[in-house]
C-alpha cells in the first residue's frame, strides 16, 4: 500500500491530499465549492485539493498543521 501524501500550501491556503504518485495527474475537476478532484489518465481519482482550506485567523497563527489518522475495523 502507498502512503498518503498530504501537503498543505500556507501561502495559497491549500490542502493537497494523494492517494497515488502526484506526478501522474492528467486531470483536474471541480466537484463543488472549493474542493477538486485529481485523476490519473484512466480516470481514476488520485487525489483531490480542498482551496481555502483555513480561514484567516486559523491561517495567521499556524505553526503545525494538526492530522489525526485512525483505522476503522
Amino acid at each position: 500500500m502507498k502512503p498518503i501524501k498530504i501537503f498543505f500550501d500556507k501561502t495559497g491556503n491549500t490542502l493537497n491530499v494523494w492517494f497515488d504518485d502526484p506526478s501522474k495527474e492528467a486531470v483536474s475537476e471541480e466537484t463543488s465549492e472549493e474542493v477538486i478532484l485529481v485523476k490519473d489518465k484512466k480516470g481514476k481519482v488520485i487525489g483531490f485539493e480542498v482551496l481555502n482550506y483555513l480561514s484567516s485567523t486559523d491561517l495567521k497563527d499556524l505553526k503545525k498543521l494538526p492530522v489525526e489518522t485512525e483505522i476503522l475495523a
